[in-house]
């Protein structure tokens, strides 16, 4: 894949896989902009919060964040997002957001509306982008220059949310918000089989940097069915 072109790397997988600091990293090295289209989905859910919208009513929920001024950094080092004026950058991962976004995430007027907000985004983008997030690689983003699905086990996306929360929730809680969240995302969105042309990259053994070499190589050398990083590969 040349890189003195706008190039577009789509990043989907479950909860807990590492799709956020995956992607962080591979925008910084590649020197692209990135896009973490999951907080967009965290900052409706606080706004819904915020305001007292009923979660479960569906049209008053698309309405508000329809409607919601809504800005979002595509720095992958500097990382900031504001709805109506509020910088949310830290609240949105709250463990009471993490265990109502889907609420909204599955409002599929919600996800029309945010949608249209990160294909401007992506396509604003003068140099090329990192987007992650659910259903980037199928749906926001299905012509994207390399398209990944980042997989894990279960155990291993527990072990790994349960460290970025720390103390704030047990480990029981983190068990049951990430299968959870596989259950309630799978409604809008497969992330167990890759689709086609999407290049599988299994991380549940690997660390950050072999999984960033591991994208990175691919975004040089051209994708593949499956790709199949070993520990002893290098950033």
């Amino acid at each position: 894949m040349p890189q003195d072109s706008r190039t577009v790397i789509a990043i989907d997988g479950p909860s807990g896989s590492g799709k956020s600091s995956t992607s962080k990293g591979v925008a910084s090295r590649l020197g692209l902009a990135y896009l973490d289209t999951g907080a967009m989905y965290r900052a409706a859910a606080w706004l819904v919060r915020e305001r007292g919208t009923d979660p479960q009513d569906r049209a008053a929920v698309a309405e508000l964040v329809a409607g919601a001024e809504l800005a979002i950094s595509t720095s992958p080092t500097q990382p900031q997002i504001r709805i109506e004026g509020h910088d949310v950058t830290e609240a949105i991962r709250d463990p009471e957001i993490s265990a109502t976004v889907s609420n909204v995430a599955t409002n599929q007027d919600v996800r029309r509306s945010l949608i249209a907000r990160q294909r401007a985004i992506i396509a604003a983008s003068p140099t090329g982008i990192v987007v992650e997030g659910r259903d980037i690689t199928t749906v926001v983003a299905p012509d994207a220059d390399l398209r990944i699905l980042l997989v894990a086990d279960p155990q291993a996306r527990v072990t790994r949310r349960h460290a970025e929360l720390g103390d704030r929730v047990d480990e029981a809680a983190v068990t049951d918000q990430v299968l959870r969240r596989d259950r309630d995302d799978s409604t809008v969105a497969a992330f167990t089989e890759a689709a086609e042309g999407v290049t599988v990259v299994d991380s549940t053994h690997l660390d950050l940097p072999q999984v960033i070499a591991t994208i990175c190589r691919l975004a040089t050398e051209g994708p593949t069915s499956t790709a199949e990083p070993t520990t002893q590969e290098q950033p």
